[in-house]
């Protein structure tokens, strides 16, 4: 798991779908990151369109803590693939 902090935002990237063996550490991972960083807002990204069952746990766990502290969640997709920049002509 990536994350950041910006503007009080906290940005955690799943880097791989989750299965039963990395779940536990990411949910503590999340936790930490949670009560450290006392974030306004969470932000994750799932790493598959179609997340399993330790991920759906996670972010299941996830919306429990930050609920519990009064921090919206959002969660959103998979990141799609950036074209590279052209560079710009006169």
């Amino acid at each position: 798991m990536r994350h950041a902090i910006q503007d009080g935002v906290l940005h955690l990237s799943l880097l791989h779908d989750l299965d039963v063996s990395s779940r536990a550490a990411a949910a503590l991972q999340i936790e930490t990151l949670l009560f450290t960083h006392h974030p306004r807002h969470v932000r994750i990204q799932l790493s598959a369109p179609d997340p399993s069952p330790a991920s759906l746990s996670v972010l299941t766990r996830a919306r429990r803590l930050c609920e519990g502290l009064g921090i919206p969640l959002t969660v959103v997709g998979p990141a799609t693939p950036r074209l590279p920049h052209a560079p710009a002509t006169a």
